[in-house]
């Protein structure tokens, strides 16, 4: 269930954090998930997961991260928030609604070491239909909300996600945007208004991916691990072109699979009658 607290906290800044979504025993199983993957290069698959960069400075990815195991796929649906999921995403008791509210457009695993960081990025301007924040007619209805599941502790020095609290629903650029934007070596640290949210192994961030986001530069040893999920209406599609295993789909449980697969390819045979004429 979403609070009433949650509700006005998420329309007010963006964001709410999600203490203790995970149990210990879950955070344990993903990290043994995580290390029990081979060391690989950004272009390298291990099975149907998939190692990736977004740059160069802002660690390393492992995309498709519900291939892993099934630690990983009891994320898709996890009850700590996929109600609140489909309440902000919107779509219950429309059209839409009897196709699956839901789709995972994006789903990876983030490392980031000492000296790395990720850099700002996303807000209400200029306004992008795929990461849109709206509330309309007494309900939400965004193009993508995002849970950022901590699988290690983010306090001070560990380069923690740093949100532009209310950017979402902003009508202008930042005037410091592009000394902080994506790009080698860049932080969010600095930047006027933008907040570091410190959670523990466990705890969850969820927040619409239109609100202007990134990190600090982590500077203690050891690596940052994350786990995002990305969900959005089922009529979107995959951000980089991937497509869920046969593999995956067989052993989803039905409503998994209708979140990762919202809507099945029809098989179609060539008309016999035009074939044959």
């Amino acid at each position: 269930m979403v609070s009433d607290l949650e509700i006005y906290l998420f329309d007010l800044r963006g964001y709410v954090v999600l203490p203790n979504a995970l149990t210990p025993k879950e955070v344990a199983e993903l990290n043994e998930g995580l290390e029990a993957i081979p060391s690989l290069k950004a272009g390298e698959w291990y099975g149907y997961v998939h190692a990736h960069r977004y740059g160069t400075t802002d660690g390393f990815n492992l995309q498709q991260i519900y291939e892993a195991g099934e630690p990983f796929e009891r994320l898709i649906d996890h009850p700590s928030w996929i109600d609140k999921v489909k309440h902000f995403v919107g779509g219950e008791g429309s059209f839409d609604y009897h196709h699956g509210p839901l789709f995972i457009d994006e789903n990876f695993a983030t490392f980031r070491g000492s000296g790395e960081a990720i850099g700002l990025h996303s807000g209400g301007y200029p306004p992008i239909h795929r990461n849109q924040f709206r509330y309309h007619n007494g309900r939400f209805m965004c193009g993508q909300i995002d849970i950022l599941i901590a699988l290690t502790d983010f306090g001070p020095g560990d380069g923690g996600t740093m949100i532009i609290p209310g950017s979402h629903k902003s009508n202008f650029r930042h005037p410091h945007y592009d000394k902080h934007k994506m790009a080698q070596g860049a932080t969010v640290e600095g930047i006027e208004g933008a907040v570091e949210i410190y959670i523990n192994a466990g705890d969850a961030l969820l927040f619409v991916d239109g609100i202007s986001h990134g990190s600090a530069k982590r500077v203690n040893p050891g690596i940052r691990r994350t786990i995002v999920y990305r969900y959005g209406p089922s009529w979107g599609n995959f951000r980089y072109g991937y497509q869920p295993s046969p593999e995956l789909l067989e052993r989803l449980t039905p409503e998994r699979r209708q979140i990762v697969q919202p809507l099945a390819l029809i098989p179609r045979e060539p008309n016999k009658l035009i074939a044959n004429s």
